[in-house]
């Protein structure tokens, strides 16, 4: 994205990963680079300024054909693939912000989606909180801030607090 304000950014980038209940992808969706003008690169806040220029994407955004409608249509004939409509959750970090994203500008994958929302970013909290131990150990990232590594880095990460946090206790202890 060009910020974090819906009203006056943009996407610059989708990719979508399908897995299972226990964290196994099953299928790689598109990885899709969307062309935005000039005017709109040039505008996003130094924080994009710096991390997409260091990462490349705001020359790839340049050079792509991939209007947004097509990264649209693209993104939710593989999602409709796998997933009936209203079964599937976003999840990611923070991805509240990547909700409102796609409600504005992704409006048919956003309606595919269930309400429901898994952030990552909200259990690292609450670890980081409740058990600093845990959190201590949790997978470093990489913070490339493209859309494919996101998905994965947050994936390994939910791994991780599934099996430090989420933890199935003793069904008979606890009647």
């Amino acid at each position: 994205m060009t910020g974090l304000d819906v009203l006056t950014c943009h996407i610059l980038e989708v990719a979508c990963l399908i897995t299972d209940p226990q964290l196994n992808v099953l299928a790689q969706g598109p990885d899709l680079i969307i062309n935005q003008p000039d005017h709109i690169l040039d505008n996003m806040d130094t924080w994009c300024v710096e991390h997409h220029g260091q990462s490349g994407l705001t020359d790839a955004c340049r050079k792509s054909k991939t209007s947004l409608q097509d990264a649209e249509r693209s993104l939710m004939s593989f999602i409709k693939t796998y997933i009936p409509k209203g079964k599937c959750c976003i999840a990611g970090n923070s991805v509240y912000t990547d909700r409102l994203f796609l409600q504005r500008y992704m409006p048919l994958v956003d309606s595919h989606l269930h309400y429901r929302i898994v952030d990552v970013s909200t259990i690292k909290e609450l670890c980081r909180r409740w058990n600093p131990q845990i959190y201590d150990q949790s997978p470093k990232k990489v913070l490339k801030h493209r859309a494919l590594d996101d998905i994965r880095e947050s994936i390994e990460e939910l791994r991780y607090y599934r099996s430090a946090m989420f933890i199935k206790p003793d069904i008979e202890h606890l009647r």
